[in-house]
């Protein structure tokens, strides 16, 4: 459900609708009490000014280091923040607190990285793509190295279960035996399940109807594991609708309840917890091209729905101008189409789930349902620190249609022998027009973030093999 911004002042209580988009015309307050006449005033209308539409900055580096990122009230910028009932407002200020101890806490640390090594199977390798390397050579034979940071090959299979099991650990220290969880593509459920069942916890997991059918092993999986699956047959019964269903469970069971959300989307603190949680993809792959080929990588790339394994890549390089981070959207049939879920490429500021960023929406702030082929990047917003990032200049975002990506899924399986998510697809996709541009031997570090064979279901449909 969403509400248009003509009727934010009729709001007399907290309510769901708290969750759903608003368009802003000025900075707002950064806490959403919808009960509070402060809110009745505030500069909420139905159209962005062109100024908050288009502002490009760019990013300067002495300025740009000195960003926090996010600020002490939990601003990317303008972006981000608490819009949220006050019922949530303990729970988030008490979340946040345990994540700053728990960040210092070495005992804390030691067990995450323990249970990451053994359990989860970090670190995961930076495999040299030999063959997708020579498939982009060009005739006088030069062309870049492609390297792929294969989070597929995680417990769980995909980069979800490192951010599932750092939360895991925090909500146990909260005194929380009840988690819930949202999904799209299946990955973040299953890993919630996986830590749920490891750690002895209730789990229970909100799915869109579509994606349910379109992501039945991984329903499977998580039943095996031992989860309550609830199916969302609101709205377009995909992530949108399941991230609100699992807001409203938060909502009404805030006490005994930790909400795993899945991306750095969301309320502060998920943005900046989500992000530091899989910003170990990063320090990995820091690490790894030092060793193998004594440099950073020039240019890396990664799929971005919400973006937490873009944001996961990206992180530990923010700083480092020298490197390039490559976003990939999905495009579905065209981004002229409005069948797409490409929110950064084509979408304006507004505020949903709990948090300001960018979203595709209309004139009255409604939100324009998202499309791709892929369940995982079905999301009509994005995480709030990407939007910083895209109107700060500091990373670029493309995107890749559902074709475009089938084609990168049977090219990588075939040339590789690593069948790809389909999600992994659309940045692998971007490939095909990012290589010819590059300089010879130019490092690429593509995320595969998860593996494909929970999508073969889908690309059957579609795929002649």
């Amino acid at each position: 459900m969403a509400i248009s911004t003509n009727h934010v002042a009729s709001l007399s209580k907290p309510c769901i609708s708290s969750f759903t988009t608003l368009k802003v015309l000025s900075k707002p307050n950064n806490y959403f009490h919808p009960g509070q006449s402060e809110f009745k005033r505030s500069s909420i209308s139905c159209n962005v000014t062109s100024e908050a539409s288009t502002l490009t900055i760019n990013a300067k580096e002495n300025d740009f280091k000195t960003l926090q990122r996010p600020n002490s009230v939990g601003r990317f910028g303008k972006f981000g923040g608490k819009y949220v009932p006050e019922t949530l407002i303990p729970a988030l200020t008490e979340l946040e607190a345990a994540f700053h101890v728990i960040a210092v806490d070495q005992d804390f640390q030691k067990e995450l990285e323990g249970i990451l090594k053994d359990y989860v199977g970090r670190e995961s390798p930076l495999y040299f793509a030999e063959r997708l390397t020579e498939h982009y050579r060009r005739p006088n034979g030069e062309g870049p190295h492609i390297y792929l940071k294969r989070e597929d090959l995680n417990h769980t299979g995909s980069h979800k279960i490192n951010n599932a099991i750092g939360q895991v650990l925090l909500a146990k220290r909260l005194g929380k035996k009840r988690i819930i969880a949202e999904t799209g593509a299946g990955q973040h459920g299953v890993a919630t399940a996986t830590v749920c069942a490891r750690f002895g916890l209730e789990c229970i997991v909100y799915m869109g109807a579509q994606d349910m059918e379109r992501q039945a092993l991984n329903v499977f999986r998580m039943k095996l594991l031992g989860a309550e699956v609830r199916g969302v047959h609101a709205g377009t019964a995909t992530l949108k609708d399941a991230t609100s269903e699992a807001i409203r469970d938060w909502v009404t069971n805030v006490d005994s309840t930790h909400y795993i959300l899945g991306s750095v989307a969301g309320p502060h603190p998920y943005p900046m917890m989500v992000r530091e949680f899989h910003a170990i993809i990063g320090k990995e792959t820091r690490r790894q091209a030092l060793e193998k080929w004594g440099g950073k990588p020039d240019v890396l790339v990664a799929c971005v729905g919400g973006g937490s394994n873009a944001m996961g890549l990206f992180h530990e390089f923010v700083d480092d101008f020298d490197v390039r981070l490559i976003g990939v959207e999905a495009a579905g049939h065209g981004l002229d189409s409005n069948k797409h879920a490409a929110t950064l490429t084509k979408g304006e500021v507004g505020v949903l789930h709990g948090a300001m960023s960018f979203l595709l929406q209309d004139d009255d702030g409604q939100i324009i349902e998202p499309h791709s082929i892929s369940a995982g990047l079905d999301y009509p917003g994005v995480g709030p620190e990407h939007s910083f990032l895209k109107e700060r200049g500091r990373a670029e975002y493309h995107s890749a249609t559902d074709d475009e990506a089938l084609e990168a899924f049977k090219r990588v399986s075939r040339l590789e022998g690593i069948i790809p998510a389909l999600e992994t697809s659309h940045a692998l996709a971007y490939l095909e027009k990012l290589c010819p541009s590059l300089p010879d031997k130019a490092k690429v570090v593509v995320s595969c973030s998860g593996r494909g064979d929970k999508d073969v279901h889908t690309a059957i449909k579609y795929l002649q093999v």
